[in-house]
């Protein structure tokens, strides 16, 4: 799938762009999909455990920021990634064998759907070793005005930068830290139906949307098998006990089989505690743990 230019290319940038990863009939069974689930949030009052609310959320305009572990409220978000072109990928940059951390549809709306302050993923999720990477399928075309996933390249071979505000885990830099190389950042846009992929310690965020287009992407959060999770991490999978982990474990299978020889490496790693008052969602934890805004003049 991916030729030896592209691995190049992701291992020194920690990003790619793949076009054309879904068939245009998987395209449109996957927004009549979301289409459906949107809709059901209308009389959605609070965020809850599928639906992360936008300001301005009600029964005429639905506004998500976010549709929280789509894989497990409809079963074609998972045949999708495991659909051969996205299979191939994984197996070019983590291997035979890997596993899903977690999924989440980031739903912006027209008109100033929420942004994503600057982050490493790798901060929520720290793992014994850094092969984990985040796919992000747009389901529609995203272009610069309507909230694009933005990197830094080459950030992920970098530090850790912190991520923590007034003692607690925020979730997000402080834009003004000096190793946040601003002049460097990269904008990713594309056709609905390609695919970004990012490492999970790139820099990386994403403005809100001043468009009249909705922009919808779905993310996969992934790792190698080998890469297990260190508790204290926030996953919904550290509170599940050593049986429902493994019964929960076998469902996460994209590809191959678990790994049960952790591959131990010299990775940095800051735990993501304290927690912030509200950690729902990395917009509730960014917010509520009073994050520095980059986009505020954009807002």
């Amino acid at each position: 799938m991916l030729s030896e230019a592209d691995k190049e290319f992701y291992a020194e940038n920690g990003y790619l762009l793949v076009e054309d990863v879904v068939t245009p009939d998987e395209l449109a069974r996957l927004r009549e999909i979301t289409n459906g689930l949107i809709d059901a949030s209308r009389d959605v009052r609070e965020s809850n455990e599928v639906y992360d609310l936008d300001a301005g959320h009600g029964p005429d305009t639905p506004r998500l920021t976010r549709i929280k572990l789509p894989h497990k409220r409809d079963p074609f978000y998972w045949e999708v990634l495991r659909n051969l072109r996205m299979t191939e990928v994984l197996h070019d940059l983590l291997g035979p064998d890997t596993t899903l951390l977690t999924s989440k549809l980031n739903t912006k709306a027209p008109g100033g759907g929420a942004a994503v302050e600057w982050h490493q993923d790798w901060h929520f999720y720290p793992h014994t070793n850094d092969d984990l990477l985040a796919f992000g399928l747009m389901l529609e075309d995203v272009d610069a005005d309507n909230g694009p996933l933005m990197v830094v390249p080459g950030s992920h071979r970098g530090p850790i930068l912190s991520h923590h505000v007034n003692g607690v885990f925020a979730g997000a830099i402080d834009p003004d830290d000096p190793q946040f190389k601003k002049d460097r950042i990269v904008t990713l846009t594309g056709k609905a139906g390609s695919m970004t992929v990012h490492h999970t310690r790139i820099l990386h965020g994403s403005a809100p949307n001043v468009s009249d287009r909705a922009r919808r992407i779905l993310f996969y959060e992934i790792a190698r098998a080998d890469a297990w999770p260190i508790l204290g991490s926030n996953s919904y999978f550290h509170a599940l006990g050593q049986r429902r982990f493994w019964e929960d474990l076998q469902d996460r299978t994209i590809t191959g089989k678990p790994c049960l020889t952790p591959r131990v490496e010299q990775v940095p790693v800051v735990m993501p505690l304290p927690p912030a008052p509200d950690s729902s969602s990395i917009f509730k934890t960014q917010e509520s743990a009073g994050a520095k805004s980059a986009f505020a003049k954009a807002t």
